[in-house]
C-alpha cells in the first residue's frame, strides 16, 4: 500500500464511521418517539424534515471551512489556518441565531408548507420550536467539523459524533420515557446534545487559537469571505435538493407502490452514498493541504489514487447491492407490488455505483481546491440535464434511468474539470473567483 493510500484511509475510515453514525442514532430517536404513537412519529417526521433541510443547506460551513483551513496548513501558516477556522465558527454562530429568530415565528407556516395533517400540526410546531434552540449548536458543529478536517483530523469528529449521538439517544429516552415530557422531551434532548457537541468543538478550536496566537475576536472581512465562498456551495446544495425532491414527486404520481419502492431504494442509495462520500471528505482535506503547499504533482497523484478508490468502492457496493437485491423487500416487509417495483430499479441503482464513486471523489477534490464557482455552475447544468428525463418518465425504472442521466452528466462535468488544470491554483487562500 502506497503512502497516498495510507493517508486516504487514515482520513476516510473515521469520516465514514462518523457519517454512518448519524442515521443509525436517528433510528433510535424514532424508536423512542414511536412509543408515543403514530401521530408523534408523524410530527417528528415533518419537523425533522424541516430541520434536516436547514442543516443540509448550511453544509457549506463544513466544506468551505475544510478547504480554507487545509490550504493554510499546507502553506505552513498554522496560525492563519486556525484564524480561518474561527471565522467559520463566527459565521456559523451568526447564521444559527438568524435561523432561530426567523424560523421561530414562522414554525406554523413551515409545518403547513410540508403538508402536515391537522392532527399533528401542533406537535410538529412544538418539536420544531424546541429543536430550533439547538440550531446554533448544529451549525457550529458543521463549522467545527470543517476546522478539524482541514487540520487533517477526522478521528476527533468521529469521537464527538458518536459521543453526541449516543448522548442524544440517552437524553431522549430519559426525557420522553423517564420524565414523560412527550415530543418536547425528544426535541430537548436533541437540542441539548447538539449544543454540547458545539461546546466541545469550541473548546478545542479556542485552545488551538490561543496556542497559535490567533485572535478570538470576530474578523468581519474573514467572516464575509467565508460567507461569499459558501454561496456557491449553497447553490450546488440547492440543485441537489431539487433533483431529490423532483424524483420523489414524480414517484408519488406513479402510485403508492412506486413511491414506497422509490423511498426504500433512496434510503439504500443514501447509505451507499455515505460510504463513497467518506473518500470525498478525505479529498477535501488532502487536496486543500497539497495545493496550499504548492505540491501540484502530489495533488494530481492523490486525485488519481482517490479516483481509483472511488471506482473500486463503487464496484464493490454495486455488486453487494445486486447480491442483496432479493433480500431487500423482506427487510422492509414490502408487499408484492412494492417488491416488483423494487426489482425494476435495484439493478439500475447498482450500475450507478461505480460512476457515483468517481463523482463523489471529484466533488470532494474540487471542493478542497476551492473550485466552488465551477461546482455551482456544473450543478445547475446537470440539474437542467436531469429534469426533462425525469418529467417524461412514465415508470419507476424510467425515473431511475433519469437519475442515471444526472449522474452521467455530473461525471462528465467533474471529470472534464479534474482532467484540466484550471482548478490547480496554489497558495494559502481559497481563490475567490475562477475562470470557467
Amino acid at each position: 500500500m502506497s503512502p497516498d493510500d495510507r493517508e486516504i484511509l487514515r482520513l476516510a475510515v473515521p469520516a465514514f464511521a462518523a457519517l454512518v453514525a448519524e442515521p443509525l442514532f436517528l433510528l433510535a430517536d424514532y424508536a423512542i418517539v414511536g412509543r408515543l404513537g403514530t401521530e408523534a412519529l408523524g410530527a417528528l417526521s415533518v419537523a425533522g424534515t424541516i430541520l434536516a433541510t436547514m442543516v443540509n443547506l448550511c453544509v457549506f460551513l463544513a466544506y468551505g471551512t475544510t478547504a480554507a483551513v487545509a490550504r493554510r496548513i499546507g502553506a505552513g501558516a498554522r496560525r492563519e489556518a486556525v484564524q480561518g477556522g474561527m471565522d467559520g465558527l463566527w459565521l456559523a454562530a451568526a447564521l444559527g441565531l438568524a435561523v432561530v429568530v426567523v424560523c421561530w415565528p414562522l414554525a406554523p407556516w413551515l409545518v403547513g408548507l410540508v403538508g402536515a395533517e391537522p392532527g399533528i400540526v401542533d406537535d410538529a410546531v412544538t418539536y420544531l420550536r424546541v429543536s430550533l434552540l439547538g440550531a446554533p449548536g448544529m451549525l457550529l458543529v458543521l463549522a467545527g467539523t470543517g476546522v478539524l478536517r482541514g487540520l487533517q483530523d477526522t478521528l476527533t469528529p468521529l469521537v464527538v459524533s458518536v459521543g453526541g449521538f449516543a448522548l442524544n439517544a440517552a437524553l431522549n429516552a430519559w426525557f420522553v420515557l423517564g420524565l414523560d415530557w412527550g415530543l418536547a422531551g425528544s426535541a430537548s434532548g436533541t437540542a441539548a446534545a447538539q449544543t454540547l457537541m458545539a461546546v466541545t468543538y469550541l473548546v478545542m478550536v479556542v485552545r488551538g487559537a490561543r496556542r497559535e496566537g490567533a485572535s478570538l475576536r470576530p474578523d468581519v472581512s474573514g467572516i464575509k469571505a467565508s460567507g461569499l465562498a459558501g454561496i456557491a456551495i449553497l447553490i450546488r446544495t440547492l440543485c441537489l435538493r431539487v433533483v431529490l425532491v423532483v424524483a420523489t414527486v414524480m414517484a408519488a404520481r406513479m402510485g403508492t407502490a412506486q413511491v414506497a419502492a422509490h423511498g426504500i431504494m433512496f434510503q439504500i442509495w443514501t447509505l451507499l452514498a455515505y460510504a463513497l462520500d467518506a473518500i470525498a471528505i478525505a479529498g477535501q482535506a488532502i487536496i486543500g493541504r497539497q495545493l496550499g503547499a504548492g505540491a501540484l504533482t502530489a495533488a494530481r497523484r492523490a486525485t488519481w489514487r482517490m479516483t481509483l478508490w472511488g471506482i473500486g468502492s463503487g464496484v464493490v457496493l454495486g455488486l453487494a447491492l445486486l447480491a442483496a437485491g432479493p433480500l431487500v423487500p423482506a427487510l422492509f416487509d414490502a408487499d408484492p407490488s412494492v417488491t416488483a417495483a423494487l426489482a425494476s430499479i435495484i439493478w439500475i441503482a447498482a450500475v450507478q455505483q461505480p460512476p457515483a464513486g468517481v463523482v463523489f471523489v471529484l466533488d470532494g477534490v474540487l471542493i478542497g481546491a476551492g473550485d466552488q464557482r465551477y461546482l455551482a455552475w456544473a450543478a445547475v447544468a446537470t440539474t437542467i440535464a436531469f429534469l426533462p428525463f425525469a418529467l417524461m418518465a412514465s415508470s419507476l425504472a424510467g425515473l431511475w434511468l433519469a437519475i442515471g442521466v444526472w449522474m452521467a452528466a455530473r461525471l462528465i462535468t467533474l471529470g472534464t474539470r479534474a482532467y484540466g488544470s484550471k482548478w490547480l491554483v496554489t497558495g494559502p487562500r481559497v481563490p475567490r473567483s475562477r475562470a470557467l
